[in-house]
């Protein structure tokens, strides 16, 4: 008992680090997916075509090929990064990509008589943007920004690749300690299903209040 007692707490350990990486991944993939999104809908073509040149390159390619390139190419070239450095860029630019396309749909989406109105008014574009697109524009990006949390979480797991002790890296080491597969993994499986219910909990939160906000925009 004392030995699984001790197992759990290097489970524990690597749900820290799981967390970690979905919080800090989630924060580098909003801001990219507004910087990227604003810029497919950007009147100047060099930045529709670096956002989609991104957007595609991310989209395109699998995050285990990305992770082994910020991790042990780029080094080749000056850019050394830790494990954790590593694996928040990884995750943060490849669901950043997704989220860009949501930012860009959303925008779009936002009715064509709000964007005359602001003419009419004479409202700059950054103006019309920050007081009038973006709040009616972010309710429709929050369900799918949720979606894209709990898939960075689950991809979380491709960190132990490059040995950063996450809940997968921990449960391996205790399947080849122990030999017994089912008791570490599902553990995790039941601590990924908690955490990604409290992303969902959280976003749907957030949605009530940017909704609650936008109506007094309309």
């Amino acid at each position: 008992m004392g030995d699984w007692a001790g197992y759990l707490t290097l489970i524990l350990a690597g749900t820290w680090v799981t967390i970690k990486l979905t919080v800090m991944g989630c924060a580098v993939a909003l801001v990219v997916a507004f910087i990227a999104g604003l810029g497919r809908v950007s009147r100047h073509a060099t930045l529709r075509w670096l956002s989609t040149g991104y957007i595609e390159f991310f989209r395109g390619t699998s995050i285990f090929v990305q992770l082994f390139w910020i991790y042990y190419v780029l080094p080749l070239i000056g850019v050394s990064m830790t494990p954790m450095q590593a694996g928040v860029m990884a995750l943060g630019l490849n669901v950043g990509a997704y989220g860009a396309e949501v930012v860009r749909g959303a925008i779009l989406a936002v009715p064509r008589d709000q964007y005359e109105a602001c003419i009419a008014t004479n409202l700059t574009r950054y103006q019309r943007m920050r007081h009038v697109i973006l709040p009616q524009a972010l309710p429709l990006m929050l369900p799918t920004f949720g979606n894209n949390a709990i898939e960075l979480l689950k991809a979380t797991s491709v960190v132990s690749l490059i040995s950063l002790a996450d809940m997968t890296f921990q449960a391996q080491v205790v399947r080849s300690q122990t030999g017994n597969t089912i008791v570490p993994f599902v553990t995790i499986l039941i601590l990924y299903f908690i955490l990604s219910s409290l992303i969902s909990f959280g976003m749907r939160y957030l949605e009530r209040r940017a909704s609650r906000g936008a109506e007094g925009v309309r």
